[in-house]
């Protein structure tokens, strides 16, 4: 009996032991570290304007309506962009819906930016990604925007393609991923540039 009573005994302190290590002071120290260390990424990566106010996460797309901001690539998520329903359009290669969903949106980013009919269009622009929040397009896709900003706000065009060109982040590591621009990111620098311009001074990001 003794035996079995000092074997629980052992088992009920090393529980014990265990539980504090790995449910508290482990957790407790990733916590700690990631706050001390990547503050700003281990809150959501969230963007405040001047007042204080979330005006989104780096980590997640929103739409742009407007023709004076960059558009993000289209969004399968709920009813588009919404994190609480992230995911694809679940529609396979073969899927004839998913070609006529395509085709209609070349037709519009063609016609929105325009693009002359035989121009290629870059897939990021006509395509959901797998979460349907991806915050970046391609510098293509960026590119292919410029003009109709450039009009829109009454810059010229190569002000727009510095903007991009400084907003262009590189592939992960060097070697993942492709060069990328993040929609948010940019859309807010263009704001701080009409800041500056006082007939566009309160068409602010909503």
């Amino acid at each position: 009996m003794k035996p079995f009573l000092s074997a629980l005994k052992t088992s009920a302190l090393l529980t014990l032991v265990m539980g504090i290590l790995l449910c508290a002071l482990y957790p407790l120290a990733v916590w700690a570290g990631a706050q001390l260390f990547f503050h700003h990424k281990a809150n959501g990566s969230l963007l405040m304007d001047a007042d204080g106010r979330i005006r989104g996460s780096e980590l997640i797309g929103q739409p742009f309506s407007s023709d004076r901001y960059f558009q993000p690539r289209p969004s399968a998520a709920g009813s588009g962009y919404d994190p609480m329903a992230s995911s694809g359009s679940n529609l396979g290669p073969t899927s004839e819906r998913l070609a006529a969903q395509i085709e209609t949106h070349i037709r519009n980013y063609r016609s929105r930016n325009g693009l002359p009919e035989n121009l290629p269009v870059p897939a990021d622009a006509v395509t959901a990604s797998g979460s349907g929040l991806d915050p970046d397009i391609s510098t293509t896709n960026a590119d292919l925007q410029a003009s109709r900003i450039a009009a829109a706000r009454s810059l010229p065009i190569e002000a727009i393609r510095a903007l991009i060109a400084k907003h262009t982040a590189p592939p992960d590591l060097g070697v993942l991923g492709e060069p990328r621009v993040n929609v948010l990111l940019i859309n807010r620098a263009l704001d701080t540039i009409a800041q500056t311009q006082p007939v566009l001074r309160n068409q602010t990001i909503p």
